[in-house]
């Protein structure tokens, strides 16, 4: 199996050999972790469009991502729904709803992968196969995660990650069905 050169193959080396899923967090993750209010209290947040550029190449290869978040906020449906993921939000225990994640799509947990950044995504980033935290996240979850990616979260964290699947899958990287290499 060949390695794309920009990819880093100590973290290909982490990942499971058979993944199934990939779950993330959304902010801090899909986001640069900043919030922008208005004065009538509504938020906005970044993201990077190459982040969503590699949750549709997974969603392209039918490789699953669903979203978890604490938040309960219009902005992270309105995200989910544009990258065409699950999302499931305003979560008080995250570990607990991956664990009931797991079980209801029968994913071992050695074969998920999950993106965190924070120390609410500390218990799911050890109960899974291959934690991952992003670079610019807190240092306890830092600590726990099996690596730290190369990119922080909202900058092409998501992207790396996405990458790292489908080589692992043994997928090419193309978009367009008629790029595909012949």
């Amino acid at each position: 199996m060949t390695i794309p050169q920009h990819l880093r193959k100590d973290l290909f080396a982490l990942f499971p050999e058979k993944p199934l899923l990939l779950v993330l967090d959304f902010d801090g993750v899909l986001t640069d972790d900043r919030v922008y209010v208005s004065e009538d209290g509504s938020e906005m947040v970044a993201c990077t469009r190459g982040d969503g550029m590699g949750t549709t190449l997974l969603r392209r290869a039918d490789f699953p991502v669903v979203i978890l978040s604490t938040e309960k906020n219009p902005v992270v449906a309105a995200r989910a729904r544009k990258l065409q993921v699950e999302c499931r939000q305003g979560l008080d225990d995250k570990t607990l709803e991956l664990e009931r994640l797991l079980g209801e799509r029968g994913v071992p947990a050695a074969q998920a992968i999950y993106v965190g950044n924070d120390v609410n995504d500390i218990g799911c980033l050890r109960r899974v196969g291959c934690g991952l935290a992003v670079a610019d996240a807190h240092p306890m979850a830092k600590a726990v995660a099996r690596a730290v990616l190369s990119h922080p979260g909202g900058r092409g964290a998501v992207r790396e990650v996405a990458e790292l699947i489908l080589a692992r899958l043994g997928r090419e990287i193309f978009y367009n069905e008629s790029d595909r290499p012949r």
